[in-house]
């Protein structure tokens, strides 16, 4: 099923990253006390989890209906692409301020000076901002989206060799991403960094699983 190509991977993925994470909560190396707005520091760390999954899980039902199937376009016409890039960008937006939520939620689990805390979050926001605004000045945040999936005459356009994209050919994965550490790093939240290195490993498995195979197709 053309759909579902290549994502056993996927699947290997999330069964081994969440096996190993469970396994580390029941062995009580990682410690989820404290409390946000009513919800346990537990729930927060599911639903940081589950929203990064819930996008990209998002992205391929989109992507390969639209890339096989033209099944978005198809039923809502121009405005296919508006409308799945509103759910894009919410739930990306999410996947920040939940990481945000679990480390005030556990805020504290470990002991950082300050100049080692500012340093690091120096050394993770600029290049991540330098990702965004190459990302938005000359790649696009609808390309960044999936838009050659909707529109094909898109990938016949040059790579960008401008801003980021001039020293790496994939800056928003590599460093883009490097901002959703800072929460963690900010507020002394071990569970925030997990999260943080969870959906910085994850976004390369969509890479490789889904955005790779598809732009060969393309």
């Amino acid at each position: 099923m053309k759909l579902l190509k290549y994502q056993g991977w996927h699947l290997l993925f999330l069964v081994i990253s969440c096996g190993v994470l469970w396994y580390l909560i029941e062995i009580g190396v990682l410690v989820l006390d404290g409390t946000l707005f009513g919800i346990t520091t537990y729930g927060w760390f599911v639903f940081a989890l589950l929203i990064p999954i819930i996008h990209q899980v998002y992205v391929l039902i989109c992507w390969r209906l639209e890339l096989y199937y033209k099944s978005i376009t198809s039923r809502f016409r121009t405005n296919g692409f508006k409308i799945y890039k509103i759910g894009f960008f919410v739930l990306f937006i999410a996947r920040f301020f939940t990481v945000i939520l679990l480390a005030l939620s556990s805020a504290n689990s470990f002991e950082f000076d300050i100049w080692t805390k500012v340093s690091l979050i120096v050394l993770l926001t600029i290049p991540a901002l330098y990702a965004f605004h190459s990302v938005k000045t000359y790649f696009g945040f609808d390309k960044a989206a999936g838009l050659d999936h909707f529109d094909i005459k898109i990938s016949k356009e040059p790579f960008v060799k401008r801003g980021i994209f001039k020293y790496t050919s994939n800056g928003m994965y590599k460093f883009a991403f490097l901002f959703f550490y800072v929460p963690g790093v900010i507020w002394s939240s071990e569970l925030a960094l997990i999260v943080a290195l969870f959906s910085h490993v994850y976004i390369w498995v969509h890479y490789y699983s889904t955005e790779l195979p598809d732009i060969k197709y393309i």
